[in-house]
């Protein structure tokens, strides 16, 4: 949706830049561009006040600009230095700008330590990121970060192994560099980057030194998660079981390995749809901190006989590339129906499942947690399922009152909200329903408190928002716009 310009275009600004057409807004500011493809920010004076009282700029550090009855605060950058709120940011494109951005953030945490920075104007002439002080979840500073520097993908800086994977350009020891400017500890052994080609442990590794050697074991091994556990907000015992069968084995993985127990075996998610199995494969995800690959019939599909088992094995052969990591089946059923019932009398369905049957073993055994998700298990080819190939099969149905309650209690505690709200109500109606409705509530919630000017979000706008969302699975529930 294209914004409304608050000034004219060719306008001048105070400051000598001229005005554009404008990039990006919120309620308070606007950026539009200026000549010579640089940017300006456009700031209400309440939205400056509240910059200038927390310390975070100096009053009179914007020009003062008047349009009419309209008063604004206003700064301009050329084309070298960086304007932009995070949510529209983009990925750095040297070390240097990575780093004026993680300091950045570090200075601005140094004065203000309160304020939510995921809607932040990033000023990079300021070397300063200027809240908004929107009404969206709270993000962590790590995250915030993770976000800017991968040009929008949700990872933290805390999983630097898997930030390492995706920030190809820039070797181990610069990225490290960058993580503890903004303030972060890096705890993982860095080894030297001496290239792909580099051997491995398991390869001749003449000429590499003791510490590249422990370097690359820390990271083969990537004990990031040792002491800590994983949580899942809503779903007590599927936390239980990923905390029992794959958290505890990769933490202490030699005394698993005494007793003959190697890597965590393949598990299988089911239940209905909504129900929360793809929010706790990305929780997992992010948890292990693990490069992850996804395989789905978006990816692999093909009318063409053995190009989806080509596919499939590549993806196969990329998961074991770059173990320990995450290999995830999305719609198995899509490609791993019963070969006899499942319309599989053909020649691709014979050789895709045969695929996966030969795969799932090899992978297990290089360190690849396979993690698969199905709507209808019972369309699944019984050899794929037997144990030795999926060990674990787990249903994930619709969540009981005290679950949802866990899930809101979560949700909301990143939130700012007024004294009225309580979770228990919400929990007793949404208790029977999919997850994602509980999710949908909150967001709805959110937007209805913040079209109503509100800066903290109430009670009477989560039960509005629950009243507008009644259950798809009753017959004849719809949301219908026109005529009758």
């Amino acid at each position: 949706m294209s914004l409304e310009s608050w000034l004219p275009i060719g306008y001048e600004l105070p400051d000598g830049a001229c005005c554009g057409r404008p990039l990006h807004g919120g309620t308070d500011w606007q950026i539009v561009e200026t000549r010579g493809e640089g940017s300006a920010l456009l700031v209400k004076e309440d939205l400056v006040r509240k910059w200038v009282e927390s310390g975070l700029i100096e009053d009179g550090a914007f020009w003062v600009c008047a349009f009419g009855s309209e008063k604004f605060r206003e700064i301009s950058s050329g084309r070298s230095q960086i304007i932009a709120p995070l949510a529209e940011c983009r990925s750095p494109e040297s070390k240097s700008e990575a780093l004026a951005f993680a300091m950045a953030l570090r200075a601005t945490r140094d004065i203000d330590a309160g304020s939510p920075l995921q809607d932040a104007i990033y000023v990079e002439k300021y070397g300063r990121l200027l809240p908004s002080y929107g009404i969206t979840s709270r993000t962590d500073d790590d995250v915030v970060l993770g976000y800017w520097l991968t040009g929008g993908a949700r990872v933290s800086v805390k999983s630097f192994r898997r930030l390492r994977q995706m920030l190809t350009w820039m070797d181990a020891n610069q990225l490290r560099d960058v993580v503890e400017a903004a303030g972060f500890e890096v705890t993982e052994l860095i080894p030297s980057d001496i290239g792909k080609t580099r051997p491995t442990l398991s390869e001749n590794s003449i000429g590499i030194s003791v510490e590249e050697k422990a370097a690359e074991e820390a990271l083969a091994h990537d004990e990031s998660v040792v002491g800590r556990a994983f949580e899942l907000p809503g779903r007590p015992e599927l936390e239980m079981f990923f905390n029992e069968h794959v958290v505890d084995i990769v933490s202490n993985k030699e005394r698993y390995k005494a007793l003959g127990v190697g890597f965590p075996s393949a598990v299988v998610l089911h239940g209905p749809p909504g129900c929360g199995k793809t929010f706790a494969v990305e929780k997992l995800i992010e948890f292990m901190g693990w490069p992850s690959f996804q395989i789905d019939a978006s990816s692999v599909a093909s009318p063409y006989i053995h190009e989806t088992s080509r596919k499939v094995s590549e993806m196969f052969d990329k998961a074991m590339e770059n173990a320990p990591s995450v290999l995830v089946i999305d719609e198995m059923e899509a490609f791993l129906a019963d070969r006899e019932t499942g319309g599989g009398g053909s020649h691709h369905r014979v050789e895709e499942v045969a695929e996966f049957l030969r795969r799932i073993p090899e992978a297990a055994k290089n360190e690849v947690l396979i993690v698969a998700m199905t709507n209808r298990v019972e369309m699944i080819d019984p050899a794929i399922m037997r144990r030795g190939r999926f060990d674990h099969v787990i249903k994930v149905d619709f969540a009981s009152e005290k679950e949802v309650r866990a899930l809101l209690d979560k949700m909301l505690s990143s939130l700012p909200l007024d004294d009225t709200v309580s979770t228990g109500p919400l929990a007793k109606q949404l208790a029977g329903r999919p997850l994602s409705d509980v999710a949908f509530i909150v967001r709805e919630g959110a937007r209805l408190a913040a079209r109503a000017g509100k800066n903290k979000l109430g009670q009477a706008y989560l039960m509005d928002a629950l009243e507008s969302a009644p259950s798809r699975t009753e017959e004849g529930i719809g949301r219908r716009i026109g005529f009758v």
